[in-house]
């Protein structure tokens, strides 16, 4: 699924209007009802609504549900702001249409200079209509009053395609105070992209995306530099296996994991690859954390490093397919010493996780050796590490996507909505995952599944694809069985068969 930007949301209406073809006013009539739709299937008419309506075509969705609400036996008050005497021509349509209704008549207010605010009570329903996906700018003076005002009541609130104040895709700069609060909001078509950032949920509440028809002739032709990834766009990419498969012909792979006391990151790395469908997985390992690694994984063949607590030197990688190196191998300068010389000597697809990001970003340096298409999964505390402190969601992923485009490299920010940067420039958000993944070692296993998969024969732009969906597939399922509070690293392990399974029985 495709993200557009404001003004790919314009062009798209426009397209639907001319394509299918449609009134302007008409297609507006059919977001109002499914506005309206949504809103009746959750509050009654016991519920007074007061509606907040913009001058411009936002505005325009709010005046018409508040007439198809006034029409269905709700009590609804609506304020209308035509601060600078000018309202988008759909906008002054639904007015028309709304001041037709008597009832409605009676209880429209349109605001060109003072304004007396109603009194907003628990119990009652605040329709947001002021601004939608168009805002590009902060909001001030009164606009900014009144926000805050809407906030600051007991009353429910439900946004129309924005909370208004809150912009379509960079809020870096904006005035957080001045942003709808929505308890609920009702969106157009698709996610924006803004609604992706976790420091934006405060403001959207519960999220609802309402299909509006519009023309999927239009979707497919409008380029995006962001997709949304869905189960039927992962399916495809998965690879049969041969049933005359021996563990030689499945791939043999390679993690580098593990200093002293910092063993659990290996095993679960380890065992996760295993999870993933490859042949074989070798481990290497200090030489105190040999006896917990064949106990606890007994699948693996282990690499002895010549030190007793830390990875110390390069090995050859010729008998692999895949590469993975960063789980808990520490950052003491020797390590980081050799971790840049396994990156060089490294001919096969490489996964770099955890220290060899905090390495690589202690030694800016090296940057310049790192291979073409090598794939890194910092998580946001380690990509500000790299590229410096971010003051929001926004910002940090421009980074990341300049990074990916400048290193020619896939880079997985891991988050709520992990973000893959592709060396194209196009970024695409996973779907699976929640909030009881949050928990040590959940990032071990996805770079043990994504090594995995990368031995098993998938190009890199797959492996990302596949392994970070399948990833947040096992944790879903393991929260739909144990719930998130109780979930461990090792629970998304123990469900990854069953995120095969379900992408491949479907």
């Amino acid at each position: 699924m495709k993200i557009f930007t404001s003004a790919q949301i314009h062009e798209l209406d426009n397209y639907t209007i001319e394509h299918e073809p449609i009134k302007s006013i008409d297609l507006m009539e059919r977001a109002a009802k499914a506005l309206t739709r949504a809103i009746t299937e959750r509050w009654t008419t016991s519920v007074p609504v007061v509606v907040f309506a913009g001058s411009g075509n936002n505005g325009g969705d709010a005046l018409a549900v508040s007439r198809l609400l006034t029409e269905q036996g709700y009590q609804v008050q609506t304020f209308l702001f035509n601060i600078n005497g000018h309202l988008s021509t759909d906008c002054t349509e639904n007015k028309r249409r709304l001041t037709e209704v008597k009832k409605a008549r009676e209880r429209f207010i349109e605001v060109t200079q003072e304004f007396d605010p109603p009194q907003l009570e628990k119990g009652m329903l605040v329709v947001d209509g002021l601004f939608g996906s168009g805002l590009n700018k902060p909001l001030n003076g009164g606009f900014a009053s009144l926000v805050k005002y809407i906030n600051a009541s007991p009353a429910e609130v439900v946004s129309i395609d924005m909370p208004s104040g809150l912009m379509t895709e960079d809020n870096t700069y904006n005035v957080r105070a001045n942003i709808i609060r929505a308890d609920l909001t009702l969106t157009l078509g698709q996610k924006k992209l803004s609604m992706l950032f976790a420091e934006n949920q405060p403001f959207i509440g519960e999220l609802q995306v309402l299909d509006i028809h519009l023309s999927k002739e239009g979707i497919e032709k409008i380029e995006s530099q962001y997709t949304m990834l869905e189960e039927d766009d992962v399916r495809p990419l998965l690879l049969p296996r041969n049933p005359f498969a021996h563990k030689g012909s499945m791939g043999n792979a390679l993690l580098i994991a593990g200093s002293y006391g910092m063993a659990g990151a290996a095993i679960l790395a380890s065992e996760a690859c295993l999870r993933s469908g490859v042949g074989k997985v070798s481990c290497h390992a200090p030489r105190k954390n040999v006896a917990v690694m064949q106990t606890a994984v007994p699948e693996a063949v282990l690499q002895i490093d010549r030190e007793e607590t830390t990875f110390s030197e390069a090995v050859d990688t010729e008998d692999f397919q895949a590469v993975g190196i960063g789980p808990g191998i520490g950052t003491t300068e020797q390590t980081a010493v050799a971790t840049i010389a396994q990156i060089r000597r490294t001919q096969c697809p490489l996964v770099c996780d955890a220290d060899a990001i905090n390495i690589l970003a202690n030694h800016r340096a090296w940057l310049q050796q790192l291979p073409k298409e090598i794939i890194m999964t910092p998580h946001p505390k380690e990509f500000d590490r790299f590229e410096g402190h971010s003051a929001d969601s926004f910002e940090r992923l421009s980074k990341a996507r300049d990074l990916a485009q400048r290193m020619s490299a896939y880079l997985i920010l891991k988050g709520h909505r992990t973000a893959l940067c592709c060396p194209d420039g196009h970024i695409i958000f996973n779907t699976t995952g929640n909030a009881g993944m949050a928990t040590a070692g959940s990032g071990d296993v996805l770079t043990g599944i994504l090594t995995g998969l990368l031995a098993r024969g998938y190009n890199r732009m797959n492996a990302c694809i596949v392994g970070m969906y399948i990833h947040g597939l096992a944790g879903d399922i393991a929260a739909k069985e144990l719930g998130e509070e109780s979930l461990i690293a090792r629970d998304i392990i123990r469900y990854l068969p069953k995120a095969f399974l379900q992408l491949k029985t479907k």
